[in-house]
């Protein structure tokens, strides 16, 4: 049974989970777009949802928030910035997964994460 299970666990520790999710939104804030697997992409996905939500407030607190979660000044700027402001008028969907077959070297299932427009 999956009662009361908030996320995957990724086969990681809590803090390695956590350093993996704030790298990779960091990289996708920056890039716009990444590559990772589906499971990654889908949890992913989620922490930056959250984020973007966030800097869409714009004041002081939210700031201070997402720098918590998201420790890179430089990204955090940008997601202020750039990003938040197009987003302005949507409740959400801030990102999409596209599958993008099969890795080859373990058969892993691939996904490519992105900003939507």
């Amino acid at each position: 049974m999956r009662h009361r299970k908030d996320h995957k666990r990724l086969g990681r520790a809590t803090d390695q989970r956590i350093a993996l999710l704030r790298s990779q939104a960091g990289s996708l804030l920056r890039h716009n777009r990444i590559k990772t697997t589906v499971t990654k992409a889908r949890e992913t996905s989620r922490f930056t949802e959250k984020l973007i939500t966030l800097a869409k407030r714009g004041d002081l607190a939210a700031r201070r928030r997402v720098l918590q979660q998201l420790p890179q000044p430089d990204v955090v700027a940008h997601l202020f910035s750039q990003i938040a402001p197009r987003y302005e008028d949507r409740d959400g969907g801030y990102t999409r997964v596209i599958r993008a077959g099969r890795r080859r070297g373990d058969d892993s299932e691939m996904a490519i994460l992105e900003l939507t427009d």
